[in-house]
């Protein structure tokens, strides 16, 4: 399957009917409130932007968090074009790759957890294995999707943390239907606030 159509496949069957668009900009879980506004697409042309990703692009496009922070999660997408999304984890790139579905990706990239490196390097975010469900926390999501670049170590840290190991289709369908359940709830508990505001007496 073609990678646009299989983004498109997912995105659809994880973010179907009213949640669509709104799911693409849910806010951090434990955030309430409005979502900010999605910016552009950053468009700094660079040939090799996994090259000292952190120093070059500090903080994620889409919500400002600190990349070296969370180095372990970071993600980045580099587009066909030489343009250059740089993120703080899967969540943050589900928004990117669905707001610019027309656009094809050439690389994308995820902090490797195989390495006992300090700042964890990037590895091909397509060939990697992800733990997902562990009990380690997990970065912008309730349930955390970490990343190895050797099925071995997913193993390794599935037997120590818990959790699923699985392929990118299914890591990347697993955080849309995060996002959507977020959206979900986050409806569901305004509409509730609502209701209890409506039925309070009034002084």
């Amino acid at each position: 399957m073609r990678r646009r159509d299989m983004f498109r496949t997912i995105f659809a069957a994880a973010t179907s009917g009213s949640l669509g668009f709104t799911a693409l900009q849910a806010q951090h879980p434990g955030n309430p409130g409005s979502p900010p506004a999605v910016p552009a697409l950053a468009k700094a042309v660079d040939l090799e932007p996994h090259v000292h990703d952190i120093e070059k692009y500090a903080t994620c496009h889409y919500c400002n968090m600190d990349r070296k922070r969370f180095h372990h999660s970071r993600m980045l997408i580099h587009y066909s074009d030489d343009t250059v999304d740089p993120l703080c984890s899967l969540r943050c790139a589900a928004t990117s790759l669905t707001l610019n579905l027309r656009r094809e990706v050439k690389t994308l990239w995820v902090g490797d957890n195989a390495s006992p490196a300090e700042i964890k390097p990037l590895t091909d975010a397509e060939t990697a294995s992800y733990l997902v469900g562990s009990s380690i926390r997990g970065v912008m999501t309730t349930r955390s999707k970490v990343a190895y670049s050797a099925t071995a170590a997913a193993d390794a840290s599935k037997a120590a943390n818990g959790g699923d190991v699985v392929d990118f289709n299914a890591v990347v369908l697993a955080a849309y239907t995060d996002i959507a359940e977020a959206v979900s709830m986050n409806l569901k508990t305004r509409v509730e606030r609502r209701n209890r505001t409506a039925k309070a007496p009034r002084p």
